[in-house]
Formats: C-alpha cells, sequence, structure tokens
C-alpha cells in the first residue's frame, strides 16, 4: 500500500513540475522566499530594502504569514485536539 500511495505523490509532483516537493524540502518557502532569502545573505536586510522595497515587502509578509501559520496555528490545533 505504502509503494501505490508514493508512486501517486511522485506522479502528482512531476504533474507540477516539482512544485510539491520544492514546498515540502524548502519547509513551505515558495521559490521567490528561497531566491529572497539568498539575497539578504549577502546584500543585508537594509540592502535588500533599498534594493527593491516592495519585494522586500510582499518577502516580509510571506515569511511572516508562514511562520503564524507553522509555529502559532498548527501547534493550538495540535493542542485543541489534543484536549
Amino acid at each position: 500500500m505504502s509503494t501505490w500511495i508514493k508512486t501517486r505523490m511522485i506522479a502528482f509532483d512531476q504533474r507540477v513540475d516539482g512544485a510539491a516537493s520544492f514546498f515540502v524540502k524548502h519547509y513551505g518557502k515558495t521559490k521567490f522566499m528561497v531566491a529572497m532569502s539568498k539575497k539578504a545573505q549577502y546584500l543585508g536586510l537594509e540592502g535588500l530594502f533599498l534594493k527593491g522595497p516592495k519585494a522586500f515587502i510582499y518577502f516580509f509578509i510571506f515569511y511572516l504569514i508562514r511562520d503564524t501559520i507553522l509555529y502559532i496555528i498548527i501547534p493550538i490545533g495540535f493542542a485543541y485536539m489534543a484536549d
């Protein structure tokens, strides 16, 4: 049964051009977020903001939403289900 599920998941990942495995591998980051993270590492946050304020705001909001879901909403949901 597990090989059937695995082959189905691989087939789905291939249909979406590897987006599903990328999403899981990078813990919910989009390709934009990964690229901006690399830029932030070598430019610094201030340099990144000065290079493109609009892109920096999107980057910040994406991380804020992702981290809120991962570290606040999901654990509260698990705690609620445990009671």
